[in-house]
């Protein structure tokens, strides 16, 4: 008999250890209360990409003259984004269900949670169903972190998932939260043509990145007249009697504007689920330990993507769903490689777009580790100057003795793809001479990748 895998839930995760134990021969049943895809699709990751472009090409229409173009004022209309934003999960979620009807897997659309050590059960519009468990994977997602202070209404108090799109284009948009979220949104509302404030909690946006590019970043938003409240964390939040929002920091700096955005972190959902009722160690909402191949303390239970504590990123949530499969199916009794956190790629879609793998320089010199730092501005290349957008740099951190790339941080347009170079360098343990090598297309945003690592 097949060996019998209940996921429960259906992100980049889930629906990734689906289709993998599927086609290794597993009888897989997932379960998901929303859409295939998760919240991934439906709220988060899918639509504030697709705002951001559409706010990136307003921007590039704005100025069009600075490229021998006059192709006049371009307007946002609310209604079309909102049709295009549900145009691309529609797509996306009908991918999925033809790839997992593909493989087998038997998708129920419902509330699920594990009854006992080898029963699940889903909650649907019919009715209860059972389904028996050999091994069970629980990827229910996360939802927004709402301090004690905040009431949202999704008016003019919003979380994340109240904005994609907003019911209306916010006039004086106040984010409160400078992490990889919060820059997005204030990105994409400057492009739309909303003013923006950001409160800053410490004394840089983005205080777990570089410096450098943190630094690179505030000074686009400053040119956009973004205003940064920096050092100052809010702690309270009034409605104002001309219908406006006031958000009070604890330095005693007030932000007042029409609308206010949380976007300070997320926590798991894991209420409900009944991790805790079969076993699982749980610490809060998090579960308290988990081995290599994520496996809770009871060893057919495992967790995956937001639930699982670590990075929270769509491609490492897919990734822990594979390995996942692999190991419940025993692929690791052969060549079964882990997952290397600290070698995942990672970009934030501002402009410029920011990404980065591997070690930061920040963090190398902290651990009093010698490196080499090499540097290379795009305003050297001449297709950073032909795209007229010659902001940022490629940075490449590599090991002073054998040449082994370590690391690399870039901030410019096409970040997020060029970024897979440098990641790619780093997973395979490749030195700066196999890049500087490599021969690359001229003229090519690339070709700093090249110059950075002579």
């Amino acid at each position: 008999m097949a060996l019998r895998f209940v996921i429960i839930g259906g992100g980049p995760a889930g629906t990734q250890a689906a289709t993998t134990a599927a086609r290794l021969g597993a009888e897989v049943t997932l379960i998901e209360r929303d859409i295939i895809g998760g919240a991934a699709n439906l709220w988060d990751c899918i639509p504030s990409k697709a705002m951001i472009a559409t706010g990136g090409q307003l921007m590039q229409l704005r100025h069009t003259t600075d490229m021998g173009l006059n192709a006049g004022a371009a307007q946002l209309d609310l209604v079309a984004l909102r049709g295009r934003i549900e145009g691309i999960v529609d797509a996306l979620q009908a991918g999925n269900r033809r790839l997992l009807e593909s493989q087998g897997v038997n998708m129920v659309k419902g509330t699920g949670r594990i009854f006992d050590q080898q029963t699940v059960l889903a909650t649907t519009a019919e009715g209860d169903l059972t389904f028996e468990a050999d091994a069970i994977m629980v990827s229910t997602g996360s939802r927004p972190r709402i301090p004690d202070w905040a009431a949202p209404d999704g008016d003019r108090v919003l979380t994340t998932r109240d904005a994609y799109p907003p019911k209306e284009l916010p006039e004086h948009l106040i984010v409160i939260g400078s992490g990889v979220t919060g820059v997005e949104f204030v990105h994409m509302f400057s492009s739309f043509g909303s003013k923006v404030t950001l409160i800053v909690s410490r004394q840089q946006v983005l205080p777990s990145k570089d410096p450098e590019v943190a630094a690179e970043l505030e000074n686009d938003f400053l040119r956009r007249g973004v205003s940064l409240f920096k050092g100052a964390r809010a702690v309270g939040l009034d409605h104002t009697e001309d219908g406006g929002i006031a958000v009070r920091c604890d330095d005693g700096r007030v932000a007042r504007g029409s609308h206010a955005l949380l976007a300070i972190g997320s926590i798991p959902n894991v209420e409900g689920v009944g991790l805790d009722k079969v076993g699982v160690e749980m610490n809060g909402s998090w579960v308290k330990s988990l081995d290599h191949h994520l496996r809770t303390n009871v060893p057919h239970i495992y967790v995956a993507g937001d639930v699982s504590g670590k990075l929270p990123l769509a491609s490492v949530a897919s990734m822990q769903g594979r390995k996942i499969a692999e190991h419940v199916m025993g692929l690791h009794k052969v060549d079964h490689r882990h997952i290397d956190y600290e070698k995942a790629a990672s970009a934030i879609f501002t402009e410029p777009e920011i990404a980065d793998v591997g070690l930061a320089e920040a963090d190398a010199f902290a651990e009093g580790r010698k490196v080499r730092v090499t540097k290379v501005p795009f305003v050297s290349l001449a297709k950073a100057l032909i795209n007229d957008d010659p902001r940022g740099f490629v940075k490449i951190i590599s090991d002073p003795a054998t040449g082994v790339v370590l690391g690399g941080s870039i901030v410019g347009q096409h970040a997020a793809e060029l970024i897979s170079v440098i990641a790619l360098a780093v997973t395979a343990s490749l030195r700066v001479n196999d890049i500087a090598e490599s021969l690359f297309v001229h003229p090519a945003l690339a070709e700093a990748l090249a110059e950075a690592a002579e």
